[in-house]
């Protein structure tokens, strides 16, 4: 049995976002604890060429979004990245997730051969809606995702394997 484009892209973008409002309590928590200011999280960074934590949430949040819209052909909303606190990132995450849940299998059925264009600084990417999702979609989403819970476990935020991967 093949799997489903919605189900290979509309729970899996669900899961991990919610994991992500989960760290961003476990971050809460910690900087409260140890008397500081939340916001000190925003800016983290693994080395100085990289993205800041709020823009991992950001492009997270963008490529679900964006994920979703495209498989379906219909235009990606544009939201501007002014988060500036973890309650603008909670609240980014959640209005991703109602618009991300938005999507019905019936949405996305028959999108594997959609055919998707991406236009980067480089240039521009063309794909159909399977590679897409496999190639692009989800390889950037878990890159974004993965580095957000990097920059909390370097900063001392509690988290483990289990938080990673919770259902």
């Amino acid at each position: 049995m093949s799997i489903s484009m919605y189900s290979a892209s509309v729970p899996v973008f669900v899961r991990n976002l919610n994991n992500l409002l989960a760290w961003l309590d476990k971050a809460q928590a910690h900087a409260e604890a140890r008397k500081f200011d939340p916001a000190n999280y925003l800016g983290l960074r693994l080395a100085p060429d990289m993205l800041p934590f709020v823009k991992q949430i950001q492009i997270a949040s963008d490529t679900a979004k964006g994920c979703v819209a495209r498989l379906a052909g219909v235009e990606i909303p544009k939201w501007d990245d002014t988060e500036a606190t973890l309650d603008d990132l909670r609240a980014r995450i959640r209005r991703t997730l109602e618009y991300v849940q938005g999507f019905g299998a019936e949405r996305l059925a028959g999108s594997e051969e959609r055919a998707i264009t991406l236009t980067l600084r480089s240039g521009e990417m063309q794909f159909n809606g399977q590679r897409f999702l496999e190639h692009w979609a989800l390889p950037n989403f878990y890159f974004h995702v993965t580095t957000a819970y990097a920059l909390l476990r370097q900063a001392g935020v509690e988290l483990g394997k289990s938080d990673y991967l919770k259902a």
